[in-house]
């Protein structure tokens, strides 16, 4: 009776140690930030010094506190996506309705100042919107076959299989405005020099 006992204690502790050790594969912390090429990228690794880090997500899957499916969350993961669009594009919004229509999670960039253009031209080597980024690839104009067979090279669900509380982040500029620099003036927490002696050397 005791080694029956003890079988049934050692598969317990078992079966116990795969179950953290999947529970703390899936709380794993992933990082989501812009380059210095304005490429977002999304990694299990800090992003390096100078990336702007937008925000963190659970490698499960979790976006704006909705977890995704595992499938769809790895696509995500390796293959980011983005759209660049502008207001007066009817291609745009057929490109953006589209992408909704399939449950793929994307983050939108507006193309609407000489800035923003500049930046387009910089990602795409010309100015034909919208321009569909997966990871590395770049779909110029809208083709809807050609971007599902993207989509789907890239690990995208066939099916849409987004929660229907997911919400998709705001769409932001393509180059967005700098922060402003702030002057600094004395008394800022610099120190403040000496007055200088008669001989006009500060010390």
């Amino acid at each position: 009776m005791k080694i029956r006992n003890l079988i049934i204690n050692s598969f317990a502790l078992s079966i116990l140690a795969v179950v953290c050790l999947f529970s703390g594969n899936a709380s794993a912390q992933l990082y989501k930030w812009v380059g210095a090429d304005g490429k977002v990228t999304y990694s299990d690794i800090p992003p390096p010094a100078g990336a702007k880090q937008l925000n963190t997500k659970a490698s499960g899957g979790e976006s704006g506190g909705v977890p995704l499916p595992e499938d769809l969350a790895a696509a995500v993961s390796k293959n980011p996506v983005t759209l660049y669009t502008s207001a007066t594009c009817a291609p745009c919004n057929e490109g953006r309705t589209l992408l909704k229509q399939l449950g793929i999670p994307f983050s939108e960039k507006t193309v609407s100042s000489n800035e923003d253009i500049d930046k387009l031209k910089k990602v795409s080597g010309e100015s034909q919107l919208p321009l569909l980024v997966i990871s590395n690839s770049k779909f110029r104009g809208f083709n809807a076959a050609d971007w599902q067979v993207a989509l789907s090279s890239a690990g995208y669900p066939e099916t849409n299989k987004l929660p229907k509380n997911y919400r998709y982040p705001a769409a932001e500029p393509a180059a967005p405005a700098p922060p402003p620099v702030k002057k600094v003036t004395e008394g800022d927490g610099l120190p403040k020099l000496a007055p200088p002696s008669e001989s006009g050397i500060r010390f």
